[in-house]
């Protein structure tokens, strides 16, 4: 199986924010929950920002809207690293 690393740099609304601090906060308050396997160590900022990675990325494949994706995902490099 062939690997890519790829960096996106994208664009979030305040309440794309708001939501998934929401998100965050209800997951610390479920610890064994499958959410927190990988993310031992990483602060809450952090898990926000990823989330809201997750979010918008996963939402922009399964949902293609090219203007959705004009005005969240701004930049997208990639290269093959195997």
């Amino acid at each position: 199986m062939k690997t890519v690393e790829t960096t996106f740099r994208l664009n979030y609304t305040k309440e794309q924010y708001n939501k998934a601090r929401e998100y965050v906060e209800d997951m610390k308050r479920h610890p064994k929950r499958v959410y927190w396997i990988g993310k031992e160590g990483k602060d809450d900022e952090e898990l926000i920002i990823s989330h809201i990675a997750h979010k918008i990325l996963s939402g922009f494949y399964n949902n293609y809207d090219p203007s959705f994706a004009k005005q969240q995902i701004l930049d997208m490099k990639s290269i093959k690293t195997c």
